[in-house]
């Protein structure tokens, strides 16, 4: 007679590592939302740059975060991994820390590898210059950019040299957008100090076809043209990179 006590087995229907496979399905539900993801080996590398920039210091928990400590590791292993030939980046921002959202920026910039960037949703505030840091972009037709000059939070201290500093932080984005999209330093800063447009607040936004025809932006498009247009730089990298080495 079998005297098994219970526990000794798994429960009804479950095999043994039965049990790790449906864990691993309910965490996948709880952190996804879906039972199955799809894996495959790609050649791109997929960053989104979503919610807050997170500076140096933390947001609350229940807002959603891009960290820039997780962010510029991810780019340093993306530029090594030589499976890696190129980076789509997605954007769903509201802005954040300027120094945080301008330390990625440069980072992408400065990749070797080819860069394409598609703005869903918003591409807000410090999250303009992260969007054109890649060598190409696209927006979506409904998607917005907030452009106005930098806000300090916090404690100020009310002296000529904060003012200066101010000043001097908001022509390092100036300079960086004007030098990586087809937008002009001029046109930009009427964009940035336009009055009667925002509630409260001085700038503009500017939503899709706007955003390519000041130059911002490269282009309106979706998710598969974004692909389709990494892949032809991926394959011209490949071509130049081939009659070099000949």
């Amino acid at each position: 007679m079998n005297m098994e006590k219970p526990g000794d087995q798994p429960g009804p229907g479950l095999h043994p590592g039965d049990e790790r496979k449906v864990s691993a399905a309910v965490e996948s539900v709880v952190q996804l939302g879906q039972t199955v993801v799809p894996a495959t080996e790609s050649n791109v590398f997929c960053l989104t740059i979503i919610g807050q920039i997170e500076g140096h210091l933390m947001l609350p928990p229940q807002n959603k975060t891009t960290k820039y400590e997780h962010v510029i590791p991810q780019l340093v292993a993306a530029e090594q991994n030589p499976k890696i030939e190129g980076l789509l980046m997605v954007l769903n921002t509201v802005g954040g820390d300027v120094e945080a959202g301008l330390a990625i920026a440069e980072m992408i910039s400065s990749m070797s590898k080819p860069k394409v960037a598609i703005v869903l949703g918003g591409g807000h505030s410090i999250g303009v210059p992260i969007a054109v840091s890649a060598d190409y972009t696209f927006i979506a037709e409904t998607a917005t950019m907030t452009i106005h000059p930098i806000r300090l939070s916090g404690l100020i201290i009310g002296v000529p040299q904060t003012f200066e500093y101010l000043e001097k932080m908001q022509e390092r984005v100036v300079r960086f957008v004007t030098r990586h999209s087809k937008i002009g330093e001029e046109t930009f800063k009427e964009l940035m100090f336009k009055t009667g447009e925002l509630t409260r607040d001085i700038g503009t936004t500017v939503i899709g076809s706007d955003a390519v025809k000041h130059g911002l932006i490269d282009e309106v498009g979706g998710l598969g043209d974004a692909l389709r247009h990494l892949n032809g730089l991926i394959a011209e990298r490949k071509t130049t990179q081939g009659a070099v080495v000949q």
